[in-house]
């Protein structure tokens, strides 16, 4: 039904667009079939680069990153987080709790007992009064003159302005507004619709008929034959690769694929089972032993801090005598707990059947 509605109402063709449709079309296709071909080409060629170079580089860098840069990365987070919070306990330690201690202990308490107190007397006993006084002088004696000063004011100065405008400038004004709503806003009108009927009549009617006319049927080809030559010179184009297709496989892609099974294959799985596997193991425990070199560094760096704070609030630094445990002998009853001298050894076990 929608077919049958737009073939009803499409507009017949003219003259013109008959005329001009074979060679609009003929040089269209001649001037659209090269582009088409190269576009084809470089698509074959942007694919062919994708799956052979960019792949493999990506996949290459996904790998080095994984094995390499990312341990890398990490240990010098780690050591720049250690230098930062080193840096930051030494910055906290110089510019943070001097200040601290300063304004609590020094600044605080001179401000508070020293200057805050004495004022807080200064306003009781004297600013308060003499607000008190100030407050019933103004409105006793200051407030009465004003709103004489002020009814002065307004009879001599606002009020004559509010005559005038209520008595001249307004009934002036809906004069000029009736004159103007009686007289010249018909004229304007008239005017106007002339002026655009003579608008329409000189400019309006003869672009919209050398539109439809002349340009949409003449811009309606052309695009007809861009989409008719483009989907030709594909056609054209897509026949040319096939028939190049076999003559650059056998050329090329065959032996670029026997050289990367039988030389780059063998010479990557080399390289990474006899250098890169070794290398990323050294690499490995090299980390592993810097880990524990540090590791130990911080240890003696917390025994020697240690040490120093025992030596600054007066202890010996000397760790305490361990007791050694008691030993287990046993007894004719069983066992039991049974406290010895360092250094003794316990007696021998007494059974009363060897006794017997």
């Amino acid at each position: 039904m929608e077919l049958e509605k737009r073939e009803r109402h499409a507009e017949p063709e003219g003259c013109l667009a008959v005329a001009i449709r074979i060679p609009v079309r003929i040089v269209v296709l001649v001037l659209v079939v090269p582009v088409r071909m190269v576009w084809d080409v470089l698509v074959v060629c942007g694919r062919a680069l994708d799956r052979v170079l960019l792949r493999p580089l990506g996949r290459a860098f996904v790998r080095t990153y994984e094995t390499l840069l990312a341990p890398v990365g990490r240990g010098i987070a780690w050591l720049a987080g250690a230098a930062a919070t080193g840096v930051r306990w030494l910055c906290k330690a110089l510019f943070h709790w001097p200040w601290i201690a300063l304004w609590r202990y020094v600044v605080l308490p001179v401000a508070t007992y020293g200057v805050a107190v004495p004022l807080g007397r200064l306003y009781r006993t004297l600013l308060t009064p003499a607000g008190h006084g100030l407050a019933w002088v103004y409105a006793r004696l200051l407030t009465p003159l004003g709103r004489g000063v002020g009814l002065l004011l307004w009879a001599v100065l606002v009020w004559p302005w509010i005559a005038l405008y209520r008595w001249v400038l307004t009934p002036a004004g809906h004069g000029l507004a009736w004159l103007y709503a009686n007289a010249l806003a018909p004229a304007a009108r008239g005017v106007w619709t002339a002026v655009w009927w003579l608008a329409r009549v000189l400019l309006v009617v003869p672009v919209v008929f050398v539109y439809r006319r002349l340009l949409a049927p003449v811009g309606r080809e052309i695009a007809d034959a861009v989409v008719m030559a483009w989907r030709a010179a594909g056609r054209l184009s897509r026949a040319v690769g096939r028939a190049l297709k076999w003559p650059a496989w056998n050329l090329l892609g065959r032996p670029a694929a026997w050289f990367y099974r039988n030389v780059c294959t063998p010479v990557g799985h080399f390289a990474r089972d006899r250098v890169w596997a070794p290398a990323r193991r050294g690499a490995a425990e090299a980390g592993r032993a810097a880990r524990g070199a540090l590791a130990s560094a911080r240890e003696t760096v917390r025994r020697a801090r240690r040490d120093a704070w025992r030596a600054l609030v007066g202890g010996t630094g000397e760790p305490r005598a361990v007791e050694p445990a008691p030993v287990r002998a046993r007894n004719l009853g069983g066992t039991q707990h049974i406290p010895t001298v360092p250094g003794a050894a316990p007696g021998p076990e007494i059974s009363l059947h060897k006794r017997g």
